[in-house]
C-alpha cells in the first residue's frame, strides 16, 4: 500500500543484534549464596570479635525534616571518648569506631554516646595478647572460655515511640488558632529591631521633655 500524503515512510530496522545489549540476572541465586558464604567466612576470621563490626554512636539524621530520627553514626568524637575515659588508640584496638571530624553540637548527644561507651566497656571481654603476661583489664581464663561471638549489631538502637492517651479536647484548645499564633510570632521576630528603635526614641523624647 502506498503512503498517503505526508506520512512517515516505514523504516523499521529488524536486523539489529539486540541480544548483544540485553542484560540478564540469572546469577541472582548464586550471588546470594556467595554473599552468605563470605559473611560466614568473615565472621569466622574475626571471631570472637562481633561479626557486625565496630561499635557506632547514636546520631540524629541531618535536615529539619529527618532530625527527629536517630541512626548509627560513623564514629565517636574525641570528646566522647575522653568523657568515657578511653584513648583514641585504645578505642580502635577494642572495636570502637572513631571519627575525629564529628563534633558534639549538644550536651544530650555527648551524654548519650558517653553512656553508650561506658555500657560497651562494662560488657567487653578483653582477651590477653599473651597468656603468660596478662595486662590490667584483661579477662581471666574462665571468662575467656565463656565468651561467645555476637552475631547481630553491637548495642542496637532502641527506638522510642511516644504514645499519647486519647482525651477530650478542651474549650481553650478549640479557640486556639495555630495559624494566628505563627503569624504573630513571625511578625514579632520581624519587627523586633524597629520596635526597639521606637522605644529608644520615645525614651529620649521623654528625657528631653523633662529637661
Amino acid at each position: 500500500m502506498a503512503p498517503m500524503r505526508n506520512g512517515v515512510i516505514p523504516n523499521a530496522h529488524f536486523k539489529k543484534h539486540w541480544e548483544r545489549w540485553v542484560r540478564t540476572w540469572f546469577n541472582q541465586p548464586g550471588k546470594k549464596k556467595t554473599r552468605r558464604t563470605k559473611r560466614l567466612q568473615k565472621a569466622a576470621a574475626v571471631s570472637p570479635r562481633p561479626a557486625s563490626g565496630h561499635l557506632r554512636p547514636v546520631v540524629r539524621c541531618p535536615t529539619f525534616k529527618y532530625n527527629t530520627k536517630v541512626r548509627n553514626g560513623r564514629g565517636f568524637t574525641l570528646e566522647e571518648l575522653k568523657a568515657a575515659g578511653i584513648s583514641k588508640r585504645k578505642a580502635l584496638s577494642i572495636g570502637i569506631a572513631v571519627d575525629h571530624r564529628r563534633k558534639n553540637r549538644s550536651l544530650e548527644s555527648l551524654q548519650t554516646n558517653t553512656q553508650r561507651l561506658k555500657e560497651y566497656k562494662s560488657k567487653l571481654i578483653l582477651f590477653p595478647r599473651k597468656a603468660s603476661k596478662p595486662c590490667p583489664g584483661d579477662a581471666d581464663a574462665e571468662t575467656v572460655k565463656m565468651a561467645t561471638q555476637l552475631k547481630g549489631p553491637v548495642l542496637p538502637i532502641k527506638r522510642q515511640v511516644m504514645r499519647y492517651k486519647a482525651r477530650a479536647i478542651t474549650a481553650d484548645e478549640k479557640k486556639y488558632s495555630v495559624f494566628s499564633a505563627l503569624r504573630v510570632a513571625r511578625a514579632d521576630a520581624k519587627l523586633v529591631g524597629m520596635r526597639e528603635k521606637r522605644a529608644k526614641q520615645k525614651a529620649e523624647e521623654e528625657k528631653m521633655k523633662k529637661k
